[in-house]
């Protein structure tokens, strides 16, 4: 081939050079010295399935035009020439074609894509096009990236990345909004040129609907998935209201201002406003005081009208609050000579007379005149005295105590949280003199329920409510220093941890007292443990000793058996070698919900060689003791001193504990950091009392209600996390905003507190409050949420619970002001119903009535079980102030005993009738004397 091209190459050559010659007159000079040029280069060809293609090219000038496709050179007969002269240069252009099929293309296999380049000839040499390559054009079917769907937030940045298929030539990329074309030369907000991807700077709610990436080329068109965007708005909180007026018109109430999630509201799917849609704060609404009179003044000296005056005003006290003027009026005359006024004439001279009546006249015209205005005068006089007084009635000199505004529990008196619903700690019995008149000081941050004139109770919220002031540091027998001195010393050791249990302090809560034959009751302040002596169980002429003590550190119940767990503390009373006619009534708090079917408590007594031995199952028949369980405290008759200690296995997973749930708070001295710490207690006063005096030694704050929880034995995990803190003013460690305790440590915690931390930092010195929620919940069980909304500044002033503030240092009492049956009404009560009867009417009655029915077989081998059944009574109603429910058995025993024997009751049933009308009777007397004895029982601090 390539010979033949040479020859055909020297054959054009002759001819041209033979044709040159003959018509060298018509050839223009230049043409001698030209190479050939290209007017038309092959260009690169996709082969469309299978439709072959033509490549052309166009030279001038040129004797000749060949293909060389991938190195060889294509046959003459596959070439396609025509040759015409050029208007404008007058040279002759010739053009050749070929075409290129599809099989040529799959039949080459070589390192490069199939090409195609042209060769053109003149007298002075060749010149060569470019080279064109052919391929066969494809497009994939799937996209190696689909656009994924996206909710994003309005002005957010919208990223949808597409991938095309493979193909050839290289597909081209359009996006489809709901099946319309975008365009980012209409939009400016919209990119489509980096590399496929569709870019949104700042979303709109406009820009939410169904994008779809659409892939083409010159061979077919692709679709991908469709992704679906949806623009949401977070919401936001509007401006808050006014405050609202203070929701009572006299006395301590609420006030509340709220805002709502409208700026913006949420849309499409947006969150919802975080954080509080009510704030309340308490309020003190100053309660109006009425006007009252003072004394009449003296009388005046006789006018000349024959009348005398006395004025009053309403000063005693002065109208304040909008209170009500004084009724009736501030002056009173009264006649001077009952109506006879006279005056003495000269009747001797008839001019003299008819002058001195002209003169009389105009003296007395000119005395009313003058009287007139005198009186006009001291009226408006008096007036302006008693609107003086009124406006000078807030400087005078009055005997009272003005209150303080606040409340000291809370760290932010001023912005708590919703604090309206009353407080409910149960701590036991304190008692207090009635004469000390300065307990009912008018303070109304700390709440005290006062029983009797030597009880006082804290945080009892259905009985009335006093208020009480209480110094700063009223801790029992120096606790809180001992406690203070041993943290201290456990955290240089490093015995001391930041989460978990932790020790209330070494010192053994202990009371205790003397006791003779009128008996008498012991407590051991805020720890919901008490002992009642009955009367008669010491003998007479004869006295004990008598102390009560809770073990709590080395000396407490360290093992248990099985999965018992302790159900409140354990106390000790002695001496050991007590020697009593009667049992003792002692009141144990504990924190189980109690159900025979999810519990099995049993009482457990320390042997003298320190272990722990079954006493009785409270649900049993037991003749050595006496076991009455109520939904928060346990009451038990024993008749030995020692240990004892209530303790509980739960029998199923419904078993629920109670824990106590309590957040505090104190800022870093010299930081900008700011300390919670939430507890996880037994729901006893005597453990969360450990948690006082830990946060008393730290300068903690109490920040919100302390709340119940029930925690089941599903053995399930406690979560404590904080939420709603504003990221804005608060930052907290990462991975520290929730907090876990296993099981075990909450179930087995017997009595000890558990708590953890969350240290928060705010960026700014000018942040002032911090308001979180705390979410204490067990997995897969009920959750509890404490608010805090507290100010954070640094304070020196110490604030403590109220439950600690309380002026309780008399823990024993004796003799009759110790119970609350008089001892007549008792003694009564026993000879009555300890005698057996044939119609019913003995201590079984009584006791059924009394609602004490089980477990009698104990009553019955004691010497009185009238007087046992009282002592019980007595022990499980320490907390309530009347004598109702006695006097209403008493009552219903009479109307049985009356329709049983109707005909025989004047004389064998006399007794009774007494102790009835005498009970009932007692009962009133009881209720409102009792507050106001004068006789001065004996005392022992």
């Amino acid at each position: 081939m390539g010979r033949l091209l040479l020859l055909l190459y020297c054959t054009v050559s002759v001819i041209s050079k033979g044709a040159t010659g003959d018509a060298q007159p018509d050839a223009l000079p230049s043409v001698q010295g030209t190479l050939p040029h290209f007017i038309q280069e092959p260009e690169d060809a996709y082969i469309v399935k299978s439709n072959p293609i033509k490549l052309r090219c166009r030279a001038a000038p040129a004797l000749q035009i060949f293909f060389k496709c991938n190195g060889e050179w294509v046959h003459q007969n596959e070439h396609f020439s025509q040759e015409y002269k050029d208007l404008n240069t007058g040279l002759k252009v010739r053009e050749v074609m070929i075409n290129v099929s599809r099989q040529q293309v799959e039949d080459f296999h070589g390192p490069e894509d199939y090409w195609c380049l042209c060769v053109a000839w003149s007298h002075l040499g060749t010149s060569k096009s470019r080279k064109a390559t052919v391929r066969i054009a494809y497009l994939r079917k799937n996209f190696e990236q689909d656009p994924q769907g996206k909710e994003v937030p309005i002005n957010g940045m919208i990223v949808l990345h597409c991938r095309p298929p493979e193909g050839v030539p290289v597909a081209e990329v359009e996006w489809l909004k709901n099946e319309e074309l975008l365009s980012s030369l209409t939009d400016d907000n919209i990119d489509t040129r980096a590399d496929h991807n569709l870019i949104i700077n700042e979303a709109r709610l406009s820009d939410s609907g169904n994008y779809t990436c659409l892939a083409s080329n010159i061979v077919a068109k692709r679709r991908s998935a469709t992704a679906t965007v949806i623009v949401f708005v977070n919401g936001g909180w509007s401006l808050w209201t006014e405050w609202s007026a203070c929701n009572v018109p006299c006395g301590r109430g609420v006030q509340k201002r709220s805002r709502t999630c409208t700026n913006p509201a949420p849309l499409n799917g947006g969150a919802f406003c975080e954080g509080m849609s009510v704030q309340k704060i308490t309020c003190n609404a100053l309660c109006p005081i009425d006007g009252g009179w003072d004394e009449w003044s003296e009388w005046t000296v006789c006018s000349s009208q024959c009348e005398k005056l006395r004025s009053r005003e309403c000063n005693s006290p002065a109208p304040r609050h909008r209170g009500r003027m004084c009724e009736g009026n501030s002056e009173a005359t009264e006649n001077c000579t009952d109506g006879l006024c006279t005056q003495s004439m000269d009747s001797s001279n008839d001019v003299a007379l008819y002058s001195g009546l002209g003169a009389g006249i105009i003296a007395v015209a000119i005395l009313v005149v003058a009287v007139m205005l005198y009186r006009k005068n001291h009226s408006e006089y008096g007036v302006d005295v008693i609107d003086s007084s009124a406006l000078t009635g807030g400087f005078q000199s009055f005997n009272f105590k003005t209150t303080r505004q606040g409340n000291p529990l809370l760290l932010n008196s001023s912005m708590q949280p919703d604090l309206t619903v009353g407080r409910t700690y149960s701590t036991p019995l304190c008692f207090q003199d009635g004469t000390d008149k300065e307990l009912f000081d008018p303070l109304p941050d700390i709440k005290v329920k006062v029983q009797s004139s030597f009880m006082v109770s804290l945080g009892v919220a259905e009985r009335a409510e006093f208020h009480s002031k209480g110094p700063a540091e009223t801790f029992p027998r120096d606790l809180s220093r001992d406690y203070s001195a041993a943290t201290a010393d456990r955290r240089k050791k490093g015995l001391l941890t930041l989460n978990g249990p932790f020790s209330a302090g070494n010192e053994q809560p202990r009371t205790n007292g003397v006791f003779g034959h009128p008996g008498g009751r012991l407590v051991v302040p805020n720890a919901g443990v008490s002992l009642l002596v009955p009367h008669g169980a010491v003998a007479e002429n004869m006295s004990w000793e008598m102390h009560m003590v809770i073990n709590q550190g080395e000396a407490s119940v360290q093992t248990l058996e099985g999965c018992e767990i302790l159900l409140g503390p354990e106390v000790t009373y002695g001496p050991p070698v007590l020697d009593l006619f009667t049992p003792v009534a002692m009141t144990i708090a504990h924190c189980a919900e109690v159900d025979t079917e999810n519990w099995n408590i049993q009482l457990k007594r320390k042997t003298q060689d320190s272990k722990w031995e079954e006493v009785m199952s409270v649900e049993e028949e037991c003749t050595s003791c006496y076991c009455l369980m109520d939904s928060t405290s346990c009451h038990l008759l024993l008749e030995q001193p020692g240990s004892y200690a209530l303790v509980g296995e739960p029998l199923t997973q419904a078993a629920i504990k109670r824990l106590k749930l309590a957040v505090f708070g104190s800022m870093e001295a010299g930081s900008m950091s700011y300390s919670l710490r939430v507890y996880c207690v037994d729901d006893t006063p005597h453990a969360f009392q450990g948690v006082v005096v830990a946060e008393k030694t730290r300068g903690g704050q109490l920040l919100e209600e302390p709340k119940m929880l029930p925690f089941r034995a599903n053995t399930f995990s406690l979560q404590v996390s904080i939420q709603d803190v504003p990221q804005f003013l608060w930052s907290i460690k990462p991975f520290t905003t929730c907090q876990e305790f296993s099981f075990p440590q909450v179930w087995c915690s017997n009595q000890q507190p558990l708590h953890c931390a969350f240290s928060l930092e705010r960026f700014s010195p000018a942040t002032a409050q911090l308001s979180c929620k705390i979410s204490v919940r067990q997995v897969k069980g009920q959750e509890q949420i404490l608010q805090v909304y507290t100010a954070v500044a640094e304070t020196e002033k110490e604030s403590v619970p109220f439950f600690m503030q309380t002026d309780c240092t008399i823990t024993s009492q004796t003799g009759p002001k110790a119970f609350k049956i008089p001892s007549s009404i008792r003694q009564r009560i026993c000879a009555t119903f300890d005698t057996a009867n044939a119609k019913g009417k003995d201590w079984q009655l009584l006791a059924q009535k009394l609602h004490l029915d089980r477990n009698l077989g104990y009553f019955s081998k004691q010497r009185s079980p009238s007087a046992v059944i009282l002592s019980l009574w007595e022990a499980r109603h320490q907390d309530t102030a009347d004598l109702d429910s006695l006097a209403s058995a008493l009552e219903e025993i009479g109307k049985i005993h009356s329709k049983n024997s109707p005909k025989d009751q004047d004389e064998p049933e006399s007794d009774f009738n007494h102790v009835q009308a005498g009970g009932v009777c007692a009962t009133g007397t009881l209720t409102t004397n009792q507050m106001t004895e004068d006789s001065a029982p004996e005392y022992t601090g």
